[in-house]
C-alpha cells in the first residue's frame, strides 16, 4: 500500500466510520454485527482506493454508502439462514426438564423469552445442552470469542434484570 493510499484510507475512516456504523446497525440491529460490517466494508474499500480522487466528494460518499449497505445486507442474509435452525423454546424446556438442571420451568421460559437471537441459542447450547464454546461457535457459525463475549454480555444483562426485580 502506498503512502498516498494509506492517507486516503485514514481519511476515509475518520470521515465515514461512524456513518457506516449507523447504516450497518440500522440494517442489522446488532452492535457486534454492525462492527463486523464496517470492518468488512473497509476491507472491500482498500482494494478500490485508487478510484477515490477526493475523499469528501459526493461520489465517494455514495460509493461508501453502497458498499456498507451491500455488506450489511449480505451479513443479514447470512445470519438469517443461520438462525433458521434455531432451537424452539419448547424443545429447550424439554431438555431442561429431562436433565433436572433447572427446577422452575417458568423461570427458564421467562429468561429464554427475554433473550434475542443469537443470545438465546448461545445460552441454550452452552447451559442446557452443555456444549463447549467451540461446539456452540461452530453450530452458530460464529467465532469462539464472539460467542464467549455475547454470553458474558447476556449474563450481565440477566443479572441486572434479576437485581432490579429483587428491589421491587
Amino acid at each position: 500500500m502506498t503512502i498516498d493510499n494509506a492517507e486516503k484510507l485514514n481519511t476515509l475512516y475518520e470521515i465515514y466510520e461512524q456513518p457506516m456504523y449507523r447504516i450497518a446497525y440500522a440494517v442489522l440491529h446488532d452492535q457486534c454485527l454492525a462492527e463486523d460490517a464496517v470492518s468488512d466494508a473497509f476491507i472491500r474499500i482498500i482494494g478500490k482506493l485508487d478510484i477515490f480522487e477526493d475523499c469528501r466528494s459526493p461520489k465517494t460518499k455514495a460509493y461508501i454508502v453502497k458498499v456498507i449497505k451491500s455488506t450489511s445486507i449480505n451479513i443479514y442474509r447470512k445470519n438469517k439462514r443461520r438462525f433458521t435452525e434455531e432451537i424452539p423454546i419448547s424443545e429447550a424446556m424439554q431438555i431442561a426438564d429431562s436433565s433436572q438442571t433447572v427446577k422452575s420451568s417458568d423461570g427458564v421460559s421467562w429468561i429464554l423469552n427475554s433473550l434475542g437471537e443469537p443470545d438465546r441459542s448461545i445460552v441454550i447450547l452452552r447451559c442446557i445442552k452443555e456444549m463447549s464454546w467451540k461446539e456452540v461457535a461452530d453450530r452458530l457459525s460464529l467465532t469462539e470469542s464472539n460467542v464467549r463475549k455475547r454470553f458474558e454480555r447476556t449474563k450481565k444483562r440477566l443479572k441486572m434484570k434479576g437485581e432490579m426485580s429483587d428491589e421491587k
